[in-house]
């Protein structure tokens, strides 16, 4: 999901903002995710397996950095063309702060492309379904499913 959104996002000539959440390894084995705030650059903690703060499985989200760069991230991108969350998830959801800036945006007409938890029930995650076009990424359509969004948001 990560990759498409990101192959998107190169094929797209505009002012993108928003999130992108990606794998922190150590040894080989997956430790937690970081959190990258997509128009600046600036990165954070969003969860590890060492921090403290509310667990979503083996993992503890770092409120601090959700909020400081994740939620800070979707309230500067109402200046942008386009916001990109990758993604809306059981740790993100567990920051009501981020909750209501997601909120507010999908109250304005800012153009949004998200990738959501797919067993998510959270209130903002149906809403969200309810609202927007989805599709599934699958091993069949992933290759040229970057193309397909590309010209659906052009």
């Amino acid at each position: 999901k990560s990759t498409v959104i990101a192959k998107v996002v190169e094929g797209l000539d505009i002012n993108v903002g928003g999130i992108q959440c990606s794998e922190i390894r150590s040894e080989g084995k997956r430790v937690g995710f970081k959190i990258q705030d997509i128009a600046t650059g600036r990165a954070g903690i969003l969860s590890h397996v060492r921090c403290s703060g509310p667990a979503v499985g083996k993992y503890h989200v770092n409120l601090a950095d959700l909020d400081d760069i994740g939620t800070n991230a979707i309230k500067k991108a109402a200046n942008c063309d386009l916001l990109m969350v990758d993604e809306i998830g059981p740790m993100e959801l567990k920051s009501q702060h981020f909750v209501s800036a997601v909120e507010h945006v999908l109250d304005s007409d800012l153009d949004m492309l998200v990738v959501l938890h797919h067993s998510s029930r959270h209130p903002l995650a149906l809403r969200i379904r309810d609202e927007f076009k989805i599709i599934t990424v699958n091993e069949q359509n992933r290759d040229g499913l970057a193309e397909i969004i590309t010209s659906c948001l052009g």
